[in-house]
């Protein structure tokens, strides 16, 4: 679910197997490396891990036993990333399973993402940030940092197990969390490549990447998230945590924090949301939130559906392939849940600009256009950058936010551990065990 911190080591695979109180589940098979992009399939993936989102979690979620083999992960995370599940709903079945106790871990796995993208929202100058390093980096980039960086992205650098990974991510778009956090360090640390361009790597590639929990995460193993504190991958904890799969060799033995010259800004607060429009309204669907049947309050009068999954601009944003494909699956999936839900057919369009939205707004007969929240990132700065445009034709465009992130993101003002002590008290006021 992005590249989180982690507590405690958790219990080799010997002591897993010797917990005590764990009940013998029925075999848990991962599913296919290739990711379908529909509801359907995320619904059929939660179903099947729901009894091993308990203990067995909590017991197994930091081993990797590679592709085909992990039994102890949900692999939620591409369609919690885009919203074909949503947060609250995953959080609801698992309680309903096992109760607050049991599912403490797999629910606060859930809660980083929400979690980093309220840290983020709450700062978005930090995004900005990322982007002009990025930038900055790449085209000041020598002949010698350029071939370095193919040989990482490529998996060709001769270090065990990071090969793999890089592979891994190429191939399939997916990396197990604990991995994430090696590969991160070991960029960083071992084969001093610039951070940024590792979080653009992850950013491409793979499925589930959102700008809050990638950059923040990549921070966090640099040391700049939390100023100070870096993760330093380890020949024995890699070892340990894929079973003997990988035990690279010459790893770097210290981590030095990374530096910055301006200190992280203040927590600025969250957005007010306006009122949502009354009259006929241009349904936007972007990779952000593709649940729509479950993001507006009762009584919008829905004229028609415009999707959109190409981010132009400046800054464009450059799925790769796996990644790409993956949206695009899933985008016409949610466009055909929307159109029966609401009634109304698509505008579909490529890019999304401002005559296009107004094409398709003129089309349905709409007087304003909405469209789930957008957190930081690529589609909500081009979103800002149109809103203008759309304004002066006479169709506003509306962000609408969730319940579920408008009670949660205002918490992400410090660490984890701080947002972690208010999770039960806002599950109860979702009205959710706590």
């Amino acid at each position: 679910m992005g590249l989180y911190p982690l507590p405690a080591p958790a219990p080799s695979p010997s002591e897993r197997s010797a917990a005590a109180g764990l009940k013998p589940l029925q075999p848990f098979e991962e599913p296919a490396a290739a990711f379908p992009g529909t509801r359907a399939e995320a619904l059929l993936r939660v179903g099947a891990f729901l009894p091993r989102a308990g203990r067995h979690y909590a017991a197994g979620r930091n081993t990797d036993q590679g592709p085909g083999h992990r039994s102890d992960v949900s692999i939620l995370s591409p369609y919690l990333r885009h919203r074909l599940l949503t947060e609250r709903e995953v959080v609801e079945r698992v309680l309903a399973v096992h109760g607050p106790r049991e599912a403490e871990k797999f629910i606060h796995e859930v809660l980083w993402r929400t979690y980093w993208k309220g840290w983020l929202e709450l700062r978005p100058a930090v995004w900005e940030r990322f982007l002009d390093e990025r930038d900055a980096t790449r085209a000041g980039a020598a002949s010698g940092l350029a071939k370095a960086l193919a040989r990482a992205e490529a998996g060709e650098t001769g270090i065990d197990g990071f090969d793999d990974w890089a592979k891994e991510i190429t191939d399939t778009g997916y990396l197990h969390n604990h991995a994430r956090m090696w590969f991160a360090s070991i960029w960083i640390f071992t084969l001093r490549l610039p951070w940024t361009l590792g979080a653009d790597f992850f950013l491409r590639n793979l499925l589930d990447a959102d700008p809050a929990s990638n950059t923040l995460s990549w921070r966090w193993v640099a040391g700049l998230q939390t100023t100070g504190k870096t993760y330093l991958a380890t020949k024995e904890n890699i070892a340990r945590f894929t079973e003997g799969r990988f035990s690279p060799k010459g790893l770097a033995e210290t981590a030095e924090p990374l530096r910055e010259e301006t200190a992280l800004p203040a927590a600025k607060p969250i957005r007010p949301t306006p009122p949502v429009p009354a009259g006929k309204t241009l349904l936007l669907m972007t990779g952000e939130d593709l649940h729509p049947e479950s993001a507006f309050p009762k009584g919008l009068d829905i004229a028609g559906i415009a999707t959109a999954t190409r981010i132009e601009g400046t800054r464009p944003w450059p799925f790769g392939d796996k990644a790409g494909r993956f949206l695009a699956d899933a985008m016409a999936d949610a466009a055909s849940r929307a159109e029966a839900h609401f009634g109304t057919g698509p505008a579909r369009m490529g890019a999304l600009d401002a005559p296009s939205l107004l094409t398709a707004a003129k089309a349905c007969g709409a007087t304003s256009i909405v469209t789930p929240e957008t957190p930081v990132g690529p589609v909500a700065s081009t979103l800002a950058s149109l809103a203008p445009e759309l304004s002066a034709a006479g169709i506003p465009l509306v962000r609408v936010r969730r319940d579920w992130d408008s009670r949660f993101w205002p918490h992400a003002t410090k660490g984890f551990f701080p947002f972690r002590e208010r999770i039960s008290a806002l599950l109860r006021e979702e009205g959710l065990p706590g």
